[in-house]
């Protein structure tokens, strides 16, 4: 499994396994990438084959039995002039519990299924806690090595923000001090060259609605905070219904001024929200690995409180993130919506 920087390293990794091979006259390699966000495993499976499949001969993204989609891979697999092939499923955290395609793809050489080329499979995720959900089947299946990426420093992130400012900005409109800034500000916060990348075009475009021609300090800070509740409203949006009811739970006692809030208090008001706009209720396990998710995504903070012999160890649960910012993305939420109507 790798972790983080992605762009960096399926770039630096293609280019080198191209490179190497192209010294070997019995050795050729082909690099499929998929991105497995919002995708399950029989989803993913669809878009392998599609990849090694002609455009006039794609599969239905629907409509067959997940075994006939792994036949339809191994056929495709078994025709391909090529020794080795690398399969890189980008975000493959995004599966979740659904892991059928990683116990699939490192067994089937092993299996029979494809004779003729090697099959790799390279895992990427920013999740570091991912590999730990998967299945007994599948871990015991991948055999993995993990390969951790650290995130770019700020000198690396001026370095990056220079060669893209150079032709996007006028002279003089941003002074010595702005790039070394946003890429302090992305730095500390994932040392991510995208975030860093948003700030400085967030500064720029605060400038340019404002009809003036210099980016100051206070437009890069302004522009970091847009592009942190940007971030956390998409974040947000993305989180499945369960997720909304949990986060609307732990909102209800915030709007009463009862935060933080124990985790069976949660539960109490999850179920009544749940069974109001009737979702499924979950059970109190599945709740708390909501909680635990939540708070590894940064929306969320947790603490523990220790009351001795009598009251005994608990967990305390807050917002990480404004409850402002909360309550907007949940609202636009079709049926978390009606739950602030009621």
């Amino acid at each position: 499994m790798a972790r983080s920087n992605t762009s960096r390293w399926r770039w630096a990794s293609s280019h080198k396994l191209t490179q190497d091979a192209a010294t070997y006259n019995d050795l050729s390699i082909e690099i499929v990438n998929v991105i497995c966000k919002s995708l399950s495993s029989y989803q993913v499976s669809i878009r392998l084959a599609n990849e090694l499949r002609s455009p006039e001969n794609q599969i239905a993204l629907r409509g067959h039995g997940s075994g006939d989609v792994y036949d339809m891979l191994w056929t495709e697999l078994n025709q391909l002039d090529a020794t080795h092939i690398l399969f890189v499923l980008d975000e493959i955290d995004s599966i979740g519990t659904d892991d059928d395609i990683l116990y699939e793809l490192p067994r089937c050489n092993a299996n029979g299924n494809v004779n003729d080329t090697y099959v790799g499979v390279i895992g990427i995720s920013n999740n570091s806690q991912f590999p730990d959900n998967l299945s007994a089947r599948v871990k015991d299946s991948l055999c993995d090595e993990e390969i951790h990426f650290p995130p770019y420093d700020a000198e690396q992130l001026r370095h990056i923000l220079e060669t893209r400012a150079q032709p996007a900005f006028r002279d003089d409109v941003l002074s010595t001090d702005i790039i070394p800034l946003c890429a302090a500000f992305a730095a500390q916060e994932s040392g991510s060259a995208r975030r860093a990348l948003r700030i400085l075009y967030k500064a720029g475009d605060l400038v340019w609605q404002a009809d003036r021609t210099t980016v100051t300090e206070a437009d890069v800070r302004e522009a970091d905070r847009v592009v942190e509740e940007g971030k956390t409203k998409a974040e947000l949006k993305s989180l499945p219904v369960q997720n909304h009811i949990t986060l609307y739970a732990i909102l209800s006692y915030a709007f009463e001024g009862e935060t933080p809030v124990r985790r069976k208090q949660v539960y109490q008001r999850y179920k009544l929200f749940a069974e109001q706009i009737d979702a499924d209720v979950k059970t109190a396990r599945t709740i708390h690995d909501q909680l635990s998710q939540l708070t590894l995504k940064g929306i969320l903070d947790v603490s523990e409180r220790n009351e001795g012999i009598k009251g005994g160890n608990y967990y305390l649960y807050d917002f990480n993130v404004d409850t402002a910012v909360i309550r907007d993305a949940l609202e636009k939420q079709h049926r978390i919506g009606d739950l602030f109507d009621k």
